[in-house]
């Protein structure tokens, strides 16, 4: 057997091991679109916060009037942005893994969801106890640093490159502790420039072969 024909036996091998350990459905194209949704909430919780005329930073907000109404909004926007993202990547996944002849739900979609919802949950939790104590400043740093830990947890069970960006995102999140003030140009930045990057790279790289 000649060497080229051995290669392509091993990588043959390698992608069926593959496909059976690691779920290799998510689509670059969905890190695109939450990229390009957390922009535009990104945008609307700025105008909410600095544009309104009641509050000149979120570090001054207290149970005063128009808090309520304050609150409200931002947490509208947050699950508005988080539902079309999930959304869109369920739609997008399902729609790459068909094309792939792959089923959606099987023991590695599972196994990620499980890795990676765990700490994702915690820091939910976490960032609402915070929101209800009334600690903003630190917020967003709960949600990129816990986003970025589910990153890594999940990424054992799909691409590598989740990996890279749970560490960005993490690295995000420390930097946006040691900067006050500049919690939502930074969750923007995480959420928004870097899902953007990443999607576009996992396309280009996965989803054209």
């Amino acid at each position: 057997m000649e060497d080229k024909e051995i290669y392509a036996e091993i990588s043959s091998i390698r992608n069926l091991m593959e496909r059976s350990t690691k779920f290799i459905s998510l689509s670059g194209l969905s890190g695109v679109m939450a990229g390009v949704y957390a922009l535009i909430g990104a945008a609307f919780a700025y105008k909410i916060l600095y544009l309104n005329g009641d509050v000149t930073t979120y570090f001054s907000m207290d149970r005063t009037e128009g808090f309520g109404t304050i609150l409200w909004q931002l947490s509208l926007t947050g699950l508005i942005v988080l539902t079309l993202s999930i959304t869109t990547g369920i739609l997008l996944t399902v729609r790459k893994a068909r094309k792939n002849g792959l089923s959606v739900i099987n023991p590695s979609s599972k196994a990620l969801l499980v890795s990676g919802g765990i700490p994702l949950v915690t820091g939910g939790i976490f960032a609402i106890i915070l929101l209800m104590r009334f600690d903003f400043g630190i917020i967003s740093s709960t949600c990129l640093i816990f986003y970025g830990l589910a990153l890594v947890a999940a990424s054992q069970h799909t691409f590598g490159d989740v990996k890279w960006l749970g560490i960005f995102e993490i690295i995000l999140g420390l930097l946006a502790l040691t900067i006050p003030g500049y919690g939502l140009y930074i969750w923007a930045f995480g959420f928004g420039v870097l899902h953007i990057l990443y999607g576009t790279i996992m396309h280009f790289k996965y989803d054209r072969k």
